[in-house]
């Protein structure tokens, strides 16, 4: 790992800075072929080096593992050979996507004779800064190439060694396509005084900001930078099971959007079930989540369908666990399940189960987050599952870009007009 004293610093964010404008320059204007050739020879230096990834990600764990981190972590930070392939593959994915630089949004002709076209374009420098997941190297790097962004990555301690091994795949594909190795780099220091170099002192460079990582983070990137940033503070995710949802369907969803991976921003941290649901529903789903080890915190009503639940705290409705733990209560209807997320939720990701498509078109126009499901896992909140090859986030904004953020999230547009010698009058 290559580390920065203090004094260096900032002339060392500098100058990543200019490295990637002059990069980003030749980006903008890379054809497909280019960046998609790029992307593939990536993606086997990731098969290639798999061994030596596998021994930096070990020494991330073992140095994670001293400091105490919890499960959920230990599993965000956690690389197998099989997450690698998956990282390729993601690449490859990414390859099979159409470019969208240069796509035609809309076109119109005005009465004057003058052609108007709304085209994409890149957003330019993309600042990522993210905690313990390494995968986010692979995945954001190759987004940002392919949507001809320049990236500036900056990974969290935990996973700094991963990460370095990961990102030397991305510059050996970016060499072997003729690209500049400065269209992906690496802050190569975990000082978090870097952080704030990327966030207030890099307005010339840098044109966005995403964040990945928990709440601190976020907050702290929404408070300093002083470019726009695209993230979510929170995934506090939903689950209502109606009073008309498929019992069986109902005990697998939940289970599913829970526990299939607890640490993930998609992980449903609170369960809500229709009071007219309460003798055929709640017993079946308390239990399958306990049994599997799942600690279920809920109302009194949920107590008493349990005495394995415990009491659940007004906090609790606000908590997003990333752990084996889920908030359970009874709600008057789909209204009254509206009503909670509204108050509660983070916008990030709902979902309702119920065979009545009418209740399930009320609580999908009804409620208002990026991503809003009906008989499905809170778990698909991922761009990946949305067949756009990979995601550097979920956005929970209003501006610009919501939900996953794939290619087209990445692009602006500008407008191109094209006249015969039109002047204007008056």
């Amino acid at each position: 790992m290559t580390t920065v004293n203090e004094m260096d610093l900032g002339a060392v964010m500098q100058q990543m800075g200019r490295v990637a404008c002059d990069a980003a320059a030749v980006l903008a204007n890379t054809p497909r072929a280019v960046k998609d050739r790029a992307l593939l020879c990536a993606a086997a230096e990731l098969r290639a080096r798999v061994e030596s990834i596998l021994a930096a990600n070990a020494v991330d764990l073992a140095a994670a593992e001293a400091r105490g981190l919890k499960g959920a972590l230990i599993d965000r930070l956690k690389l197998d050979a099989g997450r690698v392939e998956a990282m390729a593959r993601g690449l490859e994915e990414i390859v099979a996507l159409e470019d969208p630089v240069g796509t035609v949004i809309a076109e119109w002709t005005r009465p004057n004779g003058l052609l108007i076209q709304r085209v994409r374009v890149p957003l330019g420098v993309i600042g990522i800064i993210y905690e313990s997941r390494p995968n986010v190297t692979a995945d954001a790097g190759g987004l940002c190439l392919k949507s001809g962004n320049v990236a500036i990555l900056r990974p969290g301690s935990e996973s700094v060694h991963s990460s370095t091994a990961i990102h030397a795949c991305l510059v050996a594909g970016l060499t072997a396509a003729g690209l500049p190795p400065g269209c992906i780099q690496r802050i190569p220091t975990t000082d978090r005084e870097a952080v704030r170099h990327l966030l207030a002192e890099m307005v010339d460079f840098v044109d966005v900001i995403v964040p990945r990582g928990g709440k601190g983070l976020i907050e702290r990137v929404q408070r300093e930078a002083r470019v726009p940033v695209i993230g979510h503070l929170d995934g506090n995710c939903h689950v209502y099971v109606d009073r008309d949802a498929d019992p069986v369907m109902a005990r697998d969803i939940v289970l599913n959007a829970k526990l299939r991976r607890t640490g993930i921003c998609g992980s449903a941290e609170t369960l809500l079930v229709d009071r007219a649901a309460v003798a055929t529903h709640l017993p079946m789903l308390f239990k399958a989540l306990l049994d599997a080890g799942c600690e279920v915190r809920g109302d009194e009503t949920c107590q008493a369908a349990d005495p394995r639940v415990v009491a659940a705290t007004e906090d609790d409705w606000y908590t997003e666990y990333l752990d084996a733990i889920i908030a359970a209560k009874v709600v008057d209807g789909v209204d009254d399940a509206i009503a909670h997320i509204s108050k509660y939720g983070s916008a990030h990701t709902e979902s309702i189960v119920t065979q009545n498509d009418s209740t399930a078109e009320r609580f999908l126009a009804g409620v208002d987050s990026a991503i809003v499901l009906h008989n499905a896992s809170t778990q698909f909140a991922d761009g990946g599952e949305f067949g756009m090859g990979a995601e550097i986030g979920i956005s929970t904004d209003r501006f610009h870009a919501r939900g996953p953020v794939g290619v087209e999230q990445l692009t602006s547009y500008k407008y191109v007009v094209r006249g015969r010698g039109q002047i204007r009058a008056g």
